[in-house]
């Protein structure tokens, strides 16, 4: 069914075709997983809904395949945090941005940035680099399914990068500062989950993001990644 969704977002125009590639190496890392979220990338969704919620300026920035894939739980995510939400994709065109956001507005959400660049993000030679001056100023912004050029363009930035990216071994993963390794449903519902949980509670949210170490999590999945193939 999925497939089939991103197949017919490629028809009208939403989708780069080469959205279809990386949607594919997404599902077999999934595959690898067990098609579940493990508990090491549990863990790094509990310190994203942390560090979204101790932003000043926190963003949801959506690239094309993750508008298409789960509209609904980004504009949760979004008004739950809350923090404004952003369209910015590589094969961009003016055609290709107003689709996008109509979509992201006939699914609910009240107001979609990113039609007019305002500013470009350091150090990228592509379209991607062309931003609104929201997320030039943000501290903190969530990235589903981000390009890794980018994602490591941010972190230089000096923001807080939350990517979900199910991959633990691309580039996006070892450079933001909270990759998480799980399908983007999951990811976001848990996310948005911990963010309820976590809300008011100052004190336990300053614990979870001291506990955390992205490098030893990453780790830990890996050997969870292991240790389910070898039980097949």
């Amino acid at each position: 069914m999925v497939r089939e969704h991103l197949a017919e977002m490629v028809e009208k125009g939403l989708v780069n075709p080469t959205g279809l590639i990386s949607h594919g190496r997404g599902e077999a890392f999934d595959y690898l997983m067990g098609e579940r979220t493990l508990a090491p990338s549990l863990e790094a969704e509990k310190v994203a809904a942390a560090y979204l919620l101790k932003a000043k300026r926190p963003l949801v920035c959506v690239n094309g395949n993750a508008a298409v894939l789960d509209a609904k739980n980004l504009i949760r995510l979004s008004e739950t945090i809350p923090a404004p939400l952003e369209i910015n994709i590589f094969h961009r065109t003016e055609e290709r941005m107003g689709l996008l956001i109509d979509y992201m507005e006939s699914q609910g959400c009240k107001e979609v940035l990113g039609r007019v660049p305002e500013a470009r993000i350091p150090g990228l030679n592509h379209d991607r680099a062309l931003c609104t001056k929201t997320l030039y100023d943000c501290d903190t912004i969530i990235v589903p399914i981000e390009d890794g050029d980018r994602a490591e363009a941010l972190v230089k930035m000096g923001k807080i990068v939350i990517s979900i990216d199910i991959n633990p071994i691309s580039r996006t993963s070892k450079t933001a500062t909270v990759p998480i390794s799980d399908e983007l449903t999951r990811a976001l519902e848990n996310i948005i989950r911990f963010v309820e949980e976590l809300r008011g509670k100052d004190d336990e949210i300053e614990k979870v993001i001291s506990s955390y170490n992205n490098d030893d999590n990453r780790r830990a999945l890996l050997r969870e990644i292991s240790a389910f193939l070898e039980t097949q």
